[in-house]
């Protein structure tokens, strides 16, 4: 039997766990809003609605950030102002920026909008997108369900599959454009994967989309919407052109349209599958050599 100074240090050691435990969990369990306040507490000035959200993600303060964290973070401090005025912990100072009231004087303060619909409506009627994407990153011989194509918003995000989104897609060689496309409903994937086949095949190696389906915080995707405006197509035509041609002197930087932008994933099958193929190889070197 242990001694009772060895029983009150197991006893010293198991609280510490616990309480460590304890603490993890009010970090990784934190709510939205309580996750906003303490990345902008650190930050201790403005900082834009998608590297708040990427922070709460980095920092670990939540486990699950869902499909669409940028929009969560922008619908919560928004819903915060439009609902608490001046009492609200945020102040927005910039379209994007938001700090803590306490920290930035309140005659900083800007009107009150949710960005990430603001983000969404400039971009028309394209409700995601992803810019040059890698040809290699996905797995095109996938049998009848056809390709999958990857993407999430943020590192720790929920990955969303594109694969059945609608829209234009551009195909470039390097960051050349060599080849414009659409694709109907459900067919993003299988258009493209329909290229790698086809007289285009040894002629792209990098792919970019515009889709009109967007995300749900779940990480499926809506139905196509059945109406639009004038000043929606207009819009549209715009962002596609800047997005896909980068002009020099109207190019958008920084995080403006994060609500709305995905950034490729790996796809778990195309890994698997090229690890068979390594083990292949070394499996007949081995033989070879024996």
């Amino acid at each position: 039997m242990g001694s009772s100074s060895q029983v009150l240090s197991e006893r010293q050691a198991s609280g510490d766990l616990s309480d460590r435990r304890e603490q993890e969990k009010d970090l990784t369990d934190m709510g939205w809003r309580d996750a906003i306040i303490r990345v902008l507490e650190v930050e201790g000035g403005p900082l834009h609605y998608a590297s708040v959200a990427r922070k709460i993600s980095d920092s670990g303060l939540r486990k699950k950030v869902g499909a669409t964290p940028a929009a969560t973070v922008a619908a919560v401090i928004s819903e915060s102002l439009r609902k608490e005025g001046d009492a609200s912990p945020f102040l927005k100072v910039d379209r994007g920026l938001y700090a803590l009231r306490a920290v930035v004087p309140a005659s900083a303060g800007i009107e009150v909008t949710d960005d990430a619909v603001d983000d969404s409506s400039d971009m028309g009627l394209i409700n995601a997108f992803g810019m040059f994407w890698q040809r290699g990153e996905v797995l095109w011989t996938t049998g009848q369900g056809g390709p999958r194509l990857f993407g999430q918003q943020q590192t720790g995000s929920v990955r969303v599959d594109f694969s059945q989104q609608a829209g234009v897609y551009l195909l470039h060689d390097g960051s050349r454009v060599v080849y414009v496309g659409q694709a109907s409903p459900g067919r993003l994937g299988a258009r493209l994967g329909e290229h790698t086949r086809d007289r285009l095949s040894g002629r792209w190696d990098r792919f970019s989309w515009f889709g009109v389906c967007s995300v749900k915080n779940d990480g499926t995707l809506s139905q196509p919407p059945t109406t639009f405006t004038l000043a929606n197509l207009i819009s549209t035509m715009e962002a596609i052109l800047i997005e896909g041609l980068e002009p020099p002197q109207n190019r958008r930087q920084g995080d403006g349209f994060s609500a709305v932008e995905f950034l490729q994933a790996g796809d778990p099958a195309r890994v698997k599958t090229e690890k068979k193929r390594v083990l292949s190889e070394l499996s007949k070197m081995l033989d070879d050599g024996s």
